[in-house]
């Protein structure tokens, strides 16, 4: 069965709205939420804290520049 992340061009970004203590804390929750998802590469974008947490957008990288692309594989056609 064919994985749909392997047509990922580059990355896949995650905007949420955590529930936390401070900007910090929604840093370590979202960088730990996408390693919980399996992303091993991950960045925080943008985050700010606002009242009960904060609102994070996040982008974990599938392929980075030199990497073997998934969406070169002749098979995808």
């Amino acid at each position: 069965m064919e994985r749909v992340l392997d047509r990922v061009m580059d990355a896949l970004d995650l905007e949420t709205f955590l529930v936390c203590d401070s900007e910090e804390e929604g840093r370590r929750l979202i960088l730990q939420l996408l390693q919980d998802m399996g992303f091993k590469d991950a960045d925080v974008v943008f985050i700010q804290f606002q009242g009960p947490g904060v609102r994070v957008r996040a982008r974990a990288y599938v392929h980075r520049s030199g990497d073997v692309y998934g969406w070169l594989k002749p098979e995808l056609s």
